[in-house]
């Protein structure tokens, strides 16, 4: 499987629901969209980081996808090579399905923020390894690869956070940068079109322009070669810029509930 060219990715993506797409690969190092079982506008993406023998899946989704993302990841390694899971927020679409990892490998690290680590119990009160990114904010492969996490509060749990893979230098988002479509792509080819499916999401669930502003703030100084958000289309690097510049103008959430505040 050859890793596809971002910057080349056509307009028209038919989805391949037989293998995982390839979307970064070198030395050894690769990352991989897992693809989604059924055409939805709440589409969800889950990824999947391979270092070598190792394995972390990122935002690994609810429980109905589990069989089809796990069977993905089995065509690329034993599911129990995964050695961590990466849960940017706590949403069901996200992290319901995170004790089925659990059960798959018993000592896989759970990542997450700790407000997300105290509603997990919800999902299933079971005992697993827990990392909270609030005092591991980097995970190290054991080649030396590292990818690293970012707070993102209130964009849109207070717990929320990225995930930057240093090798690849691309952002796993969460719900940051999530689109609402029908009429989809797995890459963006046209920024300005895809605002208005940004607009679908970001207007209700993001708190406030501070809180966009801020995260923004974050990450301006990351090299940033792609955007991979959990739900919608992956931005490529030439677009990166404009969806910097459309969080730091994004007017959502209280912002439009109570515009006469300040």
């Amino acid at each position: 499987m050859d890793a596809i060219d971002l910057k080349e990715f056509g307009k028209v993506f038919r989805e391949d629901y037989d293998n995982p797409t390839v979307l970064f690969q070198d030395s050894g190092h690769r990352i991989y969209w897992l693809g989604v079982p059924e055409a939805t506008a709440f589409r969800c993406n889950t990824y999947l980081i391979v270092d070598n023998d190792e394995a972390i899946v990122v935002d690994p989704g609810g429980t109905d996808y589990f069989e089809f993302v796990r069977d993905r990841v089995a065509q690329i390694l034993p599911p129990e090579r995964v050695v961590a899971q990466v849960l940017s927020h706590q949403d069901p679409d996200v992290a319901a399905s995170f004790p089925l990892w659990v059960e798959i490998n018993p000592n896989i690290k759970v990542i997450a923020s700790g407000r997300t680590h105290t509603i997990l119990s919800h999902f299933r009160d079971i005992p697993y390894v827990s990392i909270d990114i609030y005092d591991h904010s980097d995970y190290r492969f054991t080649s030396g690869k590292t990818i690293q996490f970012i707070p993102s509060p209130f964009m849109h749990s207070p717990g929320a956070f990225t995930t930057y893979d240093h090798t690849s230098k691309f952002l796993f988002s969460g719900d940051i940068w999530a689109a609402l479509d029908m009429e989809w792509t797995l890459v963006v080819d046209n920024f300005s079109k895809h605002e208005l499916k940004l607009n679908l999401f970001h207007l209700d669930y993001m708190s406030s322009n501070k809180a966009a502003r801020g995260f923004v703030n974050r990450i301006k100084d990351l090299e940033i070669e792609a955007i991979l958000p959990q739900h919608g289309s992956i931005i490529p690097g030439e677009f990166v810029p404009l969806a910097l510049n459309y969080l730091t103008h994004l007017n959502c959430g209280i912002d439009i509930l109570y515009p006469d505040l300040k």
